[in-house]
């Protein structure tokens, strides 16, 4: 099953999910969408309704884990698997790093909305550059909190290139 843009909105709510953050969701959405249609046009076989749902679901549990500490991507997963949505709690669960080996395979709908959810800095569409900078300063706080962000980084180019490698659009249309 997979919930439609109304019930997205509805679980948000219910879960107590504050206003900035669906904002952030909604750009989110916007752009993972653009890029399921380019990359379903170019061949590929993405579900634009589980990206759908995966991009406004993505931080569905991003303000309980701050208060908690626990893993925000770990925790949506979880509730959202519970709800009874176990394609949507995948890619909710691979939105913050995808799982390993994820750049040797087919592009799928969690590296969409992984994508998708660097490339936007609060509600605004940015380079990965202006990304990475602006969640170093927020998160790297220590060498083993920069080491990781900054591999996530190399990880999210490599991803960028396999992205827009072939599709007659770039990075930088994403922020038009």
């Amino acid at each position: 099953m997979i919930p439609t843009p109304s019930e997205c909105f509805n679980l948000l709510q219910a879960h107590n999910v504050p206003e900035h953050i669906v904002q952030h969701s909604r750009v989110v959405h916007r752009v993972a969408l653009y890029l399921c249609q380019n990359l379903n046009q170019q061949g590929e076989r993405l579900d634009p309704a589980q990206v759908e749902a995966g991009s406004l679901l993505h931080d569905i549990a991003k303000m309980d884990g701050l208060q908690t500490m626990e893993n925000h991507s770990q925790a949506g997963a979880l509730l959202l698997s519970r709800l009874g949505y176990p394609e949507i709690a995948e890619i909710v669960r691979q939105h913050v790093i995808l799982d390993d080996g994820a750049l040797q395979v087919q592009i799928n709908e969690a590296a969409v909305v992984h994508y998708a959810d660097k490339r936007v800095k609060h509600t605004s569409v940015v380079s990965l550059a202006e990304r990475f900078r602006d969640l170093k300063e927020r998160y790297g706080k220590n060498s083993a909190a920069l080491s990781w962000l900054e591999d996530l980084e190399q990880r999210t180019m490599e991803l960028e290139k396999r992205i827009f490698q072939g599709l007659s659009i770039g990075p930088g249309s994403l922020m038009a």
